[in-house]
């Protein structure tokens, strides 16, 4: 198991340093980081804890998974590496959006 941990379900108050705190009880958090939407400023409700070792992990996956963190209970599993996507498309160049075409269709 990866040292690095999904935490899902979290109540949108739920800081980086609670989520730090509270597994803190499983052992060393060498980090905590709660997900911030950019143009809110406000939490996506997930967020990653990164454990000192995989035992560690393992043991906060057992001791959080389904449990209550500021009144939700949330999600705790093993962070998969991110999948590549698709590019994602310039709605800014060219297409069939704005302007007169005279009726025309491509």
């Amino acid at each position: 198991m990866a040292k690095k941990l999904f935490v899902g379900g979290l109540s949108y108050d739920t800081a980086d340093t609670t989520l730090k705190e509270t597994f803190a009880a499983a052992g060393t958090v060498e980090s905590a980081t709660v997900i911030i939407d950019k143009i809110s400023g406000r939490s996506k409700g997930f967020g990653f804890v990164e454990m000192s070792t995989e035992d560690e992990a393992k043991k906060a996956v057992e001791m959080f998974n389904g449990k209550d963190i500021d009144g939700r209970k949330v999600t705790v599993n093993e962070a998969r590496p991110l999948e590549a996507r698709p590019p994602r498309r310039d709605f800014n160049r060219g297409g069939y959006g704005g302007g007169d075409r005279g009726g025309q269709r491509w």
